[in-house]
């Protein structure tokens, strides 16, 4: 293969004289010797990854394309929560398909984020709105997870009460997802119709959660029955369509707490799963037990209104094992979409939509009773239960090219969405031996049911119906934010590494986007055929037996490995193995997730050096003996460093009968180095949204399968799809499967060579920065000769004794470099964790490298009186264009070094959006609609 057919050399950001420059700068002759000491000899792998030969880019799209063309896409009204639906072309091309969205990272540094932000924003305001609940969060992971969450959040209000009652006309894949979470947090489920459950006869009572239309298509009036639940002061769970929200009353009206669902069927493919923005939107005294995200409005420094992050945001690292969930993401690129496809179509064009959707409903209806059907439901939206002989009607839909649902042997359902024609209905009708009818003039649920409050009122979503409008608006969102296709994004511990064209491609073939997650088996053979390849790459990857593609976020896969673990135990008889060992560096998931997973957290110190301290994990597992059931552990550490002691420390734990389990979001290091298995893990979850290159988006979405050794592989996620019972962690059986696509194509045209390469690159970028930057900014943990792995972290604490200048002012003032700031303040408050990948250039590396030099100096100006402790160009960043042009300029340094501190930037400059937030008054006055943004905005001018 040449150079120009080698995708590892367009991966790789340095070859040839550019690499020798690299490793020259940091005291070595060649990669390999820098990795030799670099990465303990007792962990490296003794052969090569067994993988395919790496392949060019268009040899791997021909691949993929024959694998994925087996999958037969056919008509689906399969409906249970996934539809088909169009996706506007603006949204596809300028969103789905465009780096500027998709390359971003979570906003976390708001002032360079505002225009996720502010999309963000549009969905919560979407979702209070069509829900009438007040307070919605910026996405979740999916529906049955969102109605998971929501059990969590309503326990924590009832904190004796351990029974949840669940309608037997939920969604199948939501029940399994509830069940599985709350087995252990010893929650019981009942199941059952909800006309014959008395809340206040029922012991331990605290939540209900029916589906609004149900899984059988009825709409019911809920009223009479979340009084019952309130009086038994239980919290009332609605899961709700959202386009059929457009037209039915909205669950805040009748008095539902908390209203959950997938926000999917706004313009997001089904893509055999996911992923897709779950939702969840509460009432005002729920809103600070709100998991996941929110979307706020404060101010910046010169009071003009600006959107950040608020409340909850990270709290599993404040809160830990106190955290009431473990979800540290979202799916911000979906939620934007969606929230962009309610812009684009407006209150009256969703109306529209689900009108015409309703109204070919009662058509079908009409047709089928016309010749005798019977159709089980009496009111209805999109969906009914027809009476046949389900599996002779199940063959000749398919015989047609069409997927009707199964219900039982004597009855199918049918659900239809925004894509069905008139032809559609006639081919739909003819399965049944029926002919289409005109409009049928039967109401199709009571009146009393019929939405009169009005949605969606804010100009945001009554101006940008245009394709030229809608084009120019997301376009001045996008400029708003720093993605990758603007420059480096260094952050430790979160590999934001090139996420190439070619990977992303296939996410838009028909036959990958267009596949409902429950068809038939011998419908999803491509599907099937590519995840079992990315199962086998990846197992053989991490040195474990088997991985599940499930779990659909890094938190889900912690959850989901912990929960193995625990099933394990318990299926030998170990019920009282409870003790879960975590390293006080952990990522506040990790203890959050043992909590979920039935889990008691113990802390284990770290040295000095940042490594576990053995003596102290020994000490641990002494005093709590029979009761270990796990360690957590990350590798290599949080501090980003090899530790010497890993195989001893898992021996350690073996001997006492627990297992590991590896934290995968340093894997970046490890890819055909070395790997968990070969260091003694039992367990390992990935983010394939860091190490092998699914796009952030954002925020969201994320795949976090796990690899188990043999003895856990029957303890993996199941599915009540897929016939094996139950223990489902997320919605769809192989979770977000179509992103998968991403992560096959990665690997496909690395091969193994070329993924064991660029962790080589990874750790030499990451040596390199550490010793450009370390006679300025002292590097904190190193192993051995003073190496460190794929990340580094720089100790800002001694400048700021001297100068006043804190970590925070550091990352803000990168934002007027053009950069957004590595990791800040954690694991160790005061410092910046930078990880530069292997995908970044000697010339970018030297860019950012160059500018924390720059603002080094800048606080050593502040440090020696040579400028102001306050009035500085640090305390006052970032310099919005507009503060920089104004005809008021009173500080004591000049415009040129607020918003041009390197030459290079004349030639071009990303200017941050606001000056700094408040994110403190925020919090006090929460602000998360868009509406009010608007008054800000009026107050401002």
């Amino acid at each position: 293969m040449s150079l120009h057919d080698d995708f590892a050399s367009r991966h790789l950001g340095s070859i040839g004289s550019e690499r020798a420059a690299l490793l020259e700068t940091t005291g070595y002759e060649s990669l390999d010797e820098l990795i030799d000491r670099a990465v303990p000899a007792g962990i490296r792998s003794t052969r090569p990854l067994d993988l395919p030969a790496p392949l060019s880019e268009p040899a791997a799209l021909s691949w993929l394309h024959g694998i994925m063309g087996k999958n037969r896409v056919l008509r689906s009204y399969i409906g249970q929560g996934y539809h088909g639906t169009h996706v506007p072309g603006v949204i596809q091309r300028t969103i789905l398909e465009n780096p500027g969205w998709y390359t971003a990272y979570t906003p976390y540094q708001a002032e360079i984020a505002q225009g996720r932000l502010e999309a963000l924003l549009n969905f919560q305001t979407m979702i209070s709105g069509l829900t009438a609940l007040p307070v919605a969060n910026a996405s979740l992971l999916d529906e049955g997870t969102a109605a998971a969450e929501a059990m969590s959040l309503a326990l924590a209000g009832m904190p004796k009460g351990k029974v949840m009652f669940v309608s037997d006309a939920c969604h199948p894949q939501t029940l399994d997802v509830v069940r599985t979470r709350a087995e252990p947090l010893g929650i019981t489920i009942q199941t059952g119709d909800w006309r014959g459950f008395d809340p206040s006869s029922c012991d331990g009572f605290f939540a209900a959660l029916v589906q609004y239309p149900d899984t059988f298509g009825r709409a019911d009036d809920f009223e009479e029955f979340f009084s019952k639940v309130h009086a038994a002061k239980g919290v009332a769970v609605v899961a709700a369509d959202l386009l059929a929200l457009t037209l039915l009353k909205p669950p805040g009206e009748f008095g539902a707490d908390v209203c959950i669902g997938s926000s999917q069927r706004f313009g997001v493919p089904m893509g055999f799963g996911g992923p897709h923005a779950g939702f969840m939107a509460c009432s005002d005294a729920l809103k600070r037990k709100l998991p996941g995200r929110i979307i706020g409005v404060s101010t910046d420094s010169k009071g003009r209104p600006g959107f950040r992050l608020s409340l909850q945001t990270r709290e599993q690292h404040i809160r830990r094992d106190k955290a009431t969930s473990n979800i540290c993401t979202a799916q911000v690129l979906l939620a934007v979409m969606a929230s962009m496809y309610a812009v684009y179509h407006g209150p009256e064009g969703l109306r529209h939509i689900a009108g015409e959707v309703n109204h070919r409903t009662a058509r079908l209806k009409a047709s089928l009773e016309s010749i005798g059907l019977e159709i089980s439901n009496d009111s209805y939206f999109d969906t009914l239960v027809i009476a046949c002989d389900g599996p002779a009607t199940l063959r000749a839909a398919v015989d047609r090219g069409i997927n009707l649902r199964r219900i039982d042997e004597a009855r199918v359902a049918v659900s239809l969405d925004e894509t069905v024609t008139d032809q559609d209905l006639e081919e739909l009708c003819a399965v049944f031996g029926a002919e289409l009818v005109e409009q049928a003039t039967v109401p199709s649920w009571p009146s009393r049911l019929t939405r009169t409050s009005d949605f969606l009122t804010q100009k945001v979503f009554n101006s940008y119906h245009t394709e030229t409008e809608m084009l120019r608006y997301i376009r001045r969102l996008e400029t708003k934010d720093l993605a990758l296709n603007e420059s480096m994004i260094p952050l430790g511990s979160c590999t934001m590494k090139l996420n190439a064209t070619s990977e992303m491609m296939p996410l838009s073939w028909t036959e990958v986007a267009s596949l409902h997650p429950f068809v038939p088996a011998d419908q999803s053979e491509g599907y099937r055929e590519m995840l079992c390849l990315l199962e086998s790459w990846l197992a053989e990857i991490t040195g474990f037996a088997a991985v599940s593609l499930q779990p659909n976020a890094g938190s889900q896969g912690e959850y989901a490995g912990l929960l193995a673990i625990r099933r394990y135990h318990l299926d030998r008889g170990d019920a009282d193995r409870e003790v879960c060992l975590i390293p006080l560096s952990a990522h506040g998931t990790n203890p959050a997730s043992a909590v979920m997973a039935g889990m008691k957290v113990v802390g284990v110190k770290c040295d000095e050096q940042g490594n576990i301290d053995v003596g102290d994990l020994q000490a641990r597992l002494d005093q709590h003996a029979d009761k270990i059931a796990a360690l957590m552990v990350t590798y290599p550490s949080t501090h980003g460093v090899f530790e010497d002691t890993i195989i001893d420390i898992c021996e350690r734990v073996h001997a006492a009968g627990g297992q590991v389990y590896m934290d995968g979001a340093n894997m970046n290091a490890q890819v055909g180095l070395t790997s968990p298995g070969r260091i003694g893990a039992d367990v390992c979850h990935l983010n394939l949204h860091k190490t092998f290159c699914i796009p952030h988006g954002g925020g969201g979405p994320g795949v976090g399968p796990i690899g188990v050794a043999a003895h856990l592989v029957p303890y993996l996620p199941g599915h009540e799809t897929l016939g094996d019972g139950a223990g489902a962690v997320c919605s769809a059986p192989w979770g977000s499967a179509s992103i998968n696509t991403i992560s096959w194509m990665y690997i496909a045209m690395m091969g193994g060579d070329g993924l064991t390469e660029a962790s080589k690159v990874a750790i030499l970028n990451a040596n390199y920065v550490a010793s450009r930057l370390k006679h300025h900014f002292p590097i904190l943990y190193t192993g051995q000769d003073g190496l460190v792995a794929h990340e580094c972290i720089i100790d800002v604490r001694p400048l700021s004794a001297k100068s006043g200048i804190t970590v925070e002012d550091v990352a803000k003032r990168l934002m007027d470099y053009g950069y957004h700031a590595p990791t800040m303040s954690w694991p160790v408050a005061g410092t910046l964790m930078i990880e530069p990948t292997e995908s970044e250039s000697k010339a970018e590396l030297d860019r950012f490298c160059d500018s924390l030099i720059s603002i080094h100096g800048e606080i050593m100006a502040v440090a020696n009186g040579e400028a102001d402790a306050r009035d500085n160009v640090l305390k006052n960043a970032p310099h919005p264009a507009e503060d920089v042009c104004a005809d008021d300029w009173s500080h004591a340094y000049p415009r040129e070094a607020a918003a041009f501190p390197m030459a290079w930037q004349h030639q071009h400059k990303f200017w941050p959006a606001v000056g700094r937030i408040d994110n403190v008054a925020g919090d006090r006055n929460l602000v998360c609609t868009c509406d009010s943004v608007e008054s800000y905005a009026a107050a401002g001018s």
